[in-house]
């Protein structure tokens, strides 16, 4: 059972529907099928695929992107980089991802079936700053494709860009235009993640404007693809305690009702997903709550917190898995690693239902900031308890080799093993940031009682950790230090997950000649609290 569920099996659903970062959230449906993908930034795999028959149980059923490209760059970890919003779309019998890597380009890829293999990445358009693609192919064959822009690295944004595409979809066709300036419209700032439909002949860009964490969910139309656009702010926070809702899809089910998903972001969560009912009035999306606030030019809706679930096939409570007991030949879809990941990093005894991970050196003195090899997945919820049993050979590692369970962001804690000279160790580390410089701090270290031990983390109120440890096999726990304050990381939340190093500077195990040193662990359960 997931520590998060959405689905109040009375015919109701609360938001969030997914309680979970998953950033930028873009969805379509085929079918009675919903499909949905989600910025990924520096994480690989990268591109998740979820899939829902009902909008409100979600599962996690593959990755679009195995790897990120260009490879080689993206073997080290870059944090705030790689996979920003993308779009799905379904074209031509195609399921159709275009992404934006914003210090490359923008990418497409296809697939036949979303659960299946995705076609490698084409580059569309190469250059800086260019974000948040949507495509449209419009009713005379002709294909187009919008996009913002990140003024980190092209100096500037509050723009939205028109392209016309070859008819493949994989190239621009000529200059773009500007459709949108929000420069020359008073208050607004900010707009960016468009998302194209064309309904009932006019032209919409749903986009979000006014900032991440305050702002709100605009809607602009016009009769022609080039514009002119008229605009309107359609879902804002209001009384609710959700800020910032925006970004997200518009999709509708075959009974012909609408929905709008949307992020909002929550310190150390992320961003989480909400569901809003929408309807049409005067050919004007309107989402959120019946009773609606007048606007200056417009209704503007507030998000719901409760509401009832759409009409949809019967579908039984899902969420994306958490838990993972290491039965198949690769870790589950919930995990991903800070960057593209090799081989050796991993590999799963089968029989003994055991993940072994290398000791791998750091890649920099005192903090794993930058270290690749940690396999995290995302928080699942704000109040949730992880627990692994580690079993750590002491004859088998080095002097300075250590692993265990971590909660990662801008600050970081760990719990775990550490060979201390031949000693092994039980530490409890932390690492923030600004405050200590990048550099690890030891808050426990103790004579650890025996090599293999049950760890575990619990999380309360999205960011409140406490760890803990059992000698036991898991009948008694005993906590170590204080209260560790989660934080999210560069454009995404906090992580929970395991990992196995040795000090920088030491020999790389995958080198030379000597045998890979591995910790094993067991059993990563993830439960409510």
């Amino acid at each position: 059972m997931s520590p998060w569920q959405p689905d109040l099996n009375n015919g109701a659903y609360k938001n969030p529907i997914l309680n979970a970062d998953y950033s930028d959230p873009d969805a379509v449906r085929v079918g009675d099928d919903y499909w949905m993908t989600a910025s990924s930034f520096c994480h690989v795999p990268a591109l998740p695929i979820l899939h829902s028959r009902d909008l409100v149980n979600w599962t996690l059923v593959n990755h679009a992107l195995p790897a990120l490209v260009p490879h080689d760059y993206y073997s080290s970890v870059r944090h705030g980089q790689g996979v920003w919003a993308p779009s799905i779309r379904h074209h031509a019998g195609k399921f159709w991802i275009y992404y934006p890597d914003p210090d490359f380009g923008i990418y497409v890829i296809t697939a036949d079936d979303p659960r299946g293999k995705w076609s490698d990445p084409v580059c569309v358009k190469s250059g800086k700053g260019l974000i948040d693609p949507c495509p449209l192919w419009d009713d005379d064959g002709s294909v187009w494709l919008i996009h913002g822009w990140a003024k980190s690295r092209s100096g500037i944004c509050n723009l939205l860009t028109l392209h016309r595409l070859t008819a493949d979809g994989t190239r621009i066709d000529g200059q773009g235009e500007v459709v949108i300036d929000g420069n020359k419209m008073e208050g607004w700032r900010t707009i960016e993640g468009p998302k194209f439909y064309k309904r009932a002949g006019w032209y919409y860009i749903f986009a979000p404007a006014g900032g991440v964490a305050t702002g709100y969910q605009a809607v602009f139309r016009s009769r022609k693809i080039t514009g002119p656009y008229e605009n309107r702010i359609v879902l804002e926070q209001g009384p609710t305690p959700v800020n910032g809702p925006h970004q997200g899809a518009w999709v509708d089910t075959p009974p012909g009702a609408h929905w709008f998903m949307h992020f909002q972001e929550i310190p150390a969560m992320g961003r989480v997903v909400h569901l809003q009912p929408m309807r049409w009035e005067n050919d004007w999306p309107l989402m959120g709550t019946a009773a609606v606030a007048a606007g200056s030019n417009g209704t503007v809706g507030h998000p719901v917190l409760v509401h009832p679930k759409p009409a949809a096939p019967k579908q039984p409570p899902a969420a994306p898995a958490t838990t993972d007991d290491f039965s198949a030949p690769a870790p589950g879809l919930q995990w991903q690693w800070q960057a593209n990941p090799r081989p050796e990093w991993a590999r799963i005894d089968i029989s003994k239902k055991t993940l072994h991970l290398a000791c791998m050196p750091m890649p920099a003195a005192g903090s794993h900031w930058m270290t690749p090899n940690l396999l995290m997945q995302k928080f699942p919820s704000t109040d949730f308890c992880a627990g692994v049993v580690i079993d750590f050979p002491l004859s088998q590692t080095r002097p300075g080799d250590h692993a265990g369970l971590m909660v990662f962001g801008y600050d970081y804690a760990w719990l775990g093993l550490v060979n201390d000279g031949g000693t092994p160790r039980l530490n409890l580390v932390t690492c923030h940031k600004a405050q200590d410089e990048n550099k690890e701090r030891p808050v426990v270290a103790l004579a650890a009682p025996v090599a293999r031990l049950h760890l575990r983390v619990s999380v309360c109120n999205g960011r409140e950790c406490r760890f803990s440890y059992s000698a036991d096999a898991g009948k008694t726990y005993t906590q170590l230090g204080d209260v560790f304050h989660a934080t999210s990381s560069k454009w995404v939340g906090g992580k929970v997950g395991l990992f196995a190093a040795s000090p920088a500077g030491s020999a790389d195990p995958a080198g030379g000649n000597g045998a890979l040193r591995h910790v094993a662990f067991e059993k990563f359960t993830v439960t409510a609290l």
